[in-house]
């Protein structure tokens, strides 16, 4: 978690270099490592964005976080290709491989088709995808030698916000809905649930939750990771159906629900990938805390060990033992949260990595 903080300060800046550079084809844009000096390494590390972009205070914005830490750490050369759709994937990344890349993160669980075709018709190109594997034409996982899958069981971390969100309500009535119903998403919406009902089990309540039937795997979806406007209106929606903490599961569409919450008093958020306080500080009085993926850390490491030549298609799951995925603090709300829920929110924290408590999900990695 420290390095996720660490790396937050750095985005405004990363994300002013990026507005800064040309336009690219296909209105993608490319950025290379700038100063003065001549980086201290001929290994080029790449990126692909999903359509949200680098600068959506959540997945898109943390990976190039971690792409940054490699460049400043190692003295490698990086160069980054932004999405404004899913026709981008495949083009973006040809002008990777095309520039001559050693290694391409790609960040996102639709970029997996785009993935599996393009290392599949580069082999001696290594890559990494986020929140997803290489996948075929039809969208089923592969394994490819030189593709390294980054997933993260999320599903741990969320059943701690569920837990302690049902635990902060004053109304009895939480909600969250996701931007596009695939896994990366619902996995987020299926701890929530269960850690409500864990809650409720514990505490003797009957918290209810909007927006996410496990049971059925169907709920609430904005169509997209662009519209705030639509996160907006359905957080509205929840709202006056009674809930005042909603978790938007949505990347930028996320910031509509903060805008809804803004307008009404008693409402909070909790916000997902990074740690919302610190990416929305304008918001931090009204996001209770965040559920957590360490985006950042995983790709700085799978971009080092490719540097050094230790490459290895081994995926990687981030975990509550590993550190992969957290809650964040509590920021503005440490004095409301009582010591009593934080004593019970550690106490299954503990659980769930010693294996007493399995948190499970379709969607797990």
């Amino acid at each position: 978690m420290k390095k996720a903080v660490q790396l937050a300060a750095v985005t405004a800046i990363t994300a002013l270099a990026l507005a800064a550079c040309g336009d690219a084809p296909d209105d993608s844009e490319t950025t290379t490592a700038g100063g003065s000096a001549a980086p201290a390494s001929d290994f080029k590390a790449c990126m692909v964005s999903d359509a949200g972009g680098f600068d959506d205070k959540s997945f898109n914005e943390s990976g190039f976080n971690g792409l940054n830490a490699a460049k400043d750490e190692l003295g490698i050369q990086v160069a980054t290709q932004e999405s404004q759709s899913e026709s981008d994937f495949a083009p973006n990344i040809d002008n990777l491989v095309t520039e001559g890349c050693n290694v391409i993160v790609t960040v996102g669980y639709l970029l997996g088709t785009a993935t599996g075709d393009a290392a599949a018709a580069n082999p001696d190109v290594d890559f990494a995808i986020v929140d997803s594997t290489a996948a075929d034409a039809d969208g089923a996982p592969i394994e490819l030698d030189n593709v390294k899958p980054l997933s993260f069981d999320t599903a741990q971390a969320a059943y701690l916000a569920g837990y302690v969100a049902a635990g902060m309500s004053k109304t009895g009535t939480v909600a969250t809905f996701g931007g596009v119903a695939i896994p990366s998403v619902s996995i987020f919406m299926d701890g929530f649930v269960d850690g409500v009902a864990k809650y409720n089990e514990d505490n003797g309540a009957a918290v209810k939750v909007l927006g996410w039937d496990k049971a059925s795997q169907n709920g609430s979806f904005t169509g997209d990771f662009e519209d705030q406007s639509k996160g907006q209106q359905l957080t509205q929606t929840f709202i006056d159906q009674g809930a005042d903490i909603i978790m938007p599961v949505a990347g930028p569409v996320g910031a509509g629900a903060l805008a809804a919450a803004r307008d009404n008093e008693g409402v909070s958020v909790i916000w997902v990938d990074s740690d919302g306080a610190l990416v929305n500080p304008e918001y931090a009085d009204i996001i209770l805390t965040s559920v957590m993926k360490e985006i950042g850390a995983a790709v700085e490491d799978a971009i080092t060990t490719a540097e050094a030549g230790d490459f290895s298609s081994e995926p990687y799951v981030g975990t509550l033992e590993n550190g992969g995925v957290d809650l964040a603090p509590f920021h503005d709300f440490e004095e409301q949260v009582p010591q009593e829920l934080k004593d019970q929110l550690d106490k299954i924290r503990e659980e769930i990595i010693s294996g007493e408590i399995v948190v499970e999900s379709p969607s797990s990695p």
